[in-house]
């Protein structure tokens, strides 16, 4: 067995990575959705307009998705290099899944991007629009592919252990596993509100700052951000409660530790804990007395919350990190959702584009996606621990026999790359929202840096 420092710290380079990869799929894979969607309506219509909005975001969508199939990558040979232990054992399910990833989405979104970034105004519109239609699905693929991966790992079925490996017994229980259909959907929600918050926090900077020349794009994209936000919201909200709900009966001890509690006779909702582990007690907590009780929907005051003493020591989670994992995920959807409902409101009263306050909120709310996705992936995944496949394979039996001057030194060199590349990415979509869209035409679209990057 590796020691404990060789664990943590492949604990942490894989989370470093994972957070950073995350990043990406959650705005590419809703703004490919966006493109296809708007280049289609420019199709149906010649509203040059929509064009404008197509090429603009193109522009972002390209960087972001090439520096997240890099990420992606670099993720797959960290499961061979750091985790080899966890790839031997578990290669003949997850290698497969991975791989038909490669050959359904990879594939297609390789064989329709360069028509969707180069084909602007040399051929044919309807190719474009089938063009980006394929690059979208290519990306929804790729998330069911991923969830259902993953979600296997936190609720493994349909296989036979032999000699330590994982083998496949019935594959549609695997790729449709029960968690996989909690999970699936509630991803698939959070990536498409992600991507509407983007979209609509850039446009609302466009109003604020009085960009002329980008104010009918930045109306449209508002609209059209908040309309989705205003449907998918409360859909969300009632998908996340139910795989709350279905954690509770598969993964009880990750549910103790997001409520933080350690007994079983709270019926409070905690706002703010200081867990002591060693203990098995919060030094400091503050609460909403019979909360607790009412979301899980018992307005009487009486039901209580699994406190995590009932699990066994050597198998609880941090609960630092599903604390408040959860709460940066929770909290941020219960804004995003006033947000979007004030939203609403104010675009039916006809006062959505002559409220400064409101847009100036919507500029602060731009990354409110990012920060949702980032914290329910942290409770995902510290909650499942100590578990690495869930219940059958613990995180220290899954790494590789390494030193840890080794693992700490490809972590110090991850971190460095990662930092730089999102300041440089982060630098880029500055640069190009405050260039702003090209003028309204139908001509070729002028090449830009995006293009060049992805290709």
């Amino acid at each position: 067995m590796a020691s404990s420092t060789v664990v943590e710290l492949s604990r942490w380079q894989f989370a470093i990575t994972a957070i950073f990869h995350m990043t990406f799929p959650a705005l590419t894979v809703g703004l490919s959705v966006l493109l296809a969607v708007v280049y289609t309506v420019y199709v149906r219509t010649g509203n040059p307009l929509y064009l404008q909005i197509f090429r603009f975001w193109k522009k972002i969508f390209a960087v972001g998705f090439g520096l997240g199939v890099v990420a992606g990558t670099v993720m797959t040979f960290e499961f061979g290099l750091n985790w080899g232990v966890y790839a031997h054992a578990v290669g003949p399910i997850i290698g497969v899944t991975i791989g038909m990833e490669v050959i359904t989405a990879f594939f297609l979104e390789a064989g329709f991007i360069g028509l969707m970034l180069y084909g602007d105004g040399r051929i044919r519109p309807r190719t474009m629009a089938l063009a980006s239609w394929m690059v979208a699905l290519g990306t929804l693929l790729s998330t069911t592919w991923i969830l259902s991966a993953n979600s296997w790992m936190q609720d493994p079925v349909g296989y036979d252990k032999v000699a330590g490996q994982f083998h496949a017994r019935d594959w549609i229980s695997i790729l449709f596993n029960p968690a996989f259909a909690h999970r699936f959907p509630h991803m698939l929600l959070a990536v498409l509100i992600s991507a509407a918050w983007f979209v609509g926090g850039i446009s609302a900077w466009y109003l604020v700052k009085n960009r002329i020349h980008a104010q009918p794009m930045a109306r449209r994209c508002l609209s059209i951000a908040l309309g989705v936000l205003g449907v998918l919201m409360p859909v969300q909200l009632y998908v996340g409660d139910g795989t709350a709900v279905f954690m509770g009966g598969h993964q009880l001890p990750k549910l103790e530790a997001f409520e933080g509690n350690w007994k079983s006779d709270n019926n409070g909702y905690n706002l703010f804990v200081v867990p002591d582990t060693d203990k098995g007690e919060n030094r400091l907590h503050v609460e909403i007395p019979h909360l607790g009780s009412v979301i899980a929907q018992d307005l009487t005051g009486r039901t209580t919350t699994p406190g995590l003493l009932g699990t066994p020591p050597g198998e609880r989670p941090n609960m630092w990190t599903a604390f408040y994992g959860f709460r940066a995920m929770y909290f941020t959807a219960l804004l995003m959702f006033g947000t979007a409902f004030a939203g609403m409101v104010l675009r039916m009263r006809r006062r959505l584009f002559d409220s400064p306050r409101f847009l100036r909120w919507m500029v602060w709310m731009t990354p409110a996606g990012i920060i949702a996705i980032t914290g329910g992936w942290i409770v995902a995944e510290t909650g499942r621990q100590p578990w690495v496949v869930y219940g059958q394979l613990r995180t220290a039996d899954a790494v590789s026999h390494l030193s840890a001057a080794e693992v700490a030194a490809s972590l110090a060199g991850f971190v460095l790359l990662y930092v730089t590349l999102l300041a440089i990415w982060a630098r880029y979509i500055v640069r190009t929202v405050k260039a702003g869209p090209e003028s309204l035409t139908t001509g070729p679209a002028s090449p830009d840096a995006s293009e060049a990057l992805v290709a």
